[in-house]
């Protein structure tokens, strides 16, 4: 039996996605210890990151292949500047600026804009995990802080996708509906890991700047 390609990209980078899930800031983040602005540091963080993202996925939106990867109900800045509004009030904007890490990952992903693979790559790690993992965050986050629907955790809820697990599996079947060869596969299986250790960057940065505060 053939292994779909969806199922070999998660064993391939399976290692590198728990490794962004253990880093010390969200281990902090969901054992309640951080104070309401610490975890705005990195609603912000993920703002400029998905500011790039978004905006790479609405260049693509026409081409054949990257193309069946945008959705335009994924799109996540309007949900992060409302959780940013809730979290830092009125004026937020001049509150929050992208760090070294975060400046490095926005680079990659502008980078691999012209390649569908590198596209689908970071697409894939960053969506896919917000739509997994990214659910629990968001629970535990409503009972820490105690926001609702409406600001503070609007980034992890996607209400217009319907049924989330319909969604990841129609996204694995697009997945698998690539036609790529050997060497293609590889190399988008590198561009996801280096995509887990960009955004697992952004994480122990944040955890380091608490450190020395």
């Amino acid at each position: 039996m053939t292994t779909s390609f969806s199922e070999i990209l998660r064993n391939a980078t399976w290692a590198d996605h728990e490794s962004a899930e253990s880093e010390s800031y969200l281990a902090e983040l969901m054992d309640g210890r951080l104070s309401e602005h610490e975890y705005g540091e990195m609603v912000a963080q993920h703002y400029f990151a998905y500011v790039a993202l978004d905006g790479v996925s609405r260049q693509l939106a026409g081409h054949p292949v990257a193309g069946r990867f945008v959705f335009p109900e994924l799109y996540r800045e309007r949900a992060l500047e409302r959780d940013l509004a809730t979290i830092y009030g009125p004026g937020w904007q001049h509150r929050i600026a992208p760090s070294k890490a975060t400046r490095t990952l926005v680079a990659r992903i502008q980078q691999v804009a012209d390649w569908p693979g590198g596209y689908i790559a970071h697409h894939y790690t960053r969506y896919l995990g917000d739509l997994s993992g990214g659910q629990f965050i968001r629970l535990e986050l409503q009972k820490i802080y105690g926001y609702g629907k409406g600001g503070g955790v609007d980034f992890y809820i996607f209400d217009e996708l319907g049924s989330l697990p319909r969604f990841k599996s129609e996204y694995r079947t697009r997945l698998d509906g690539l036609e790529l060869d050997e060497r293609e596969r590889q190399r988008v299986i590198r561009e996801v890991r280096l995509a887990y250790q960009l955004n697992t960057e952004v994480l122990t940065e944040l955890h380091h700047t608490r450190q020395a505060a």
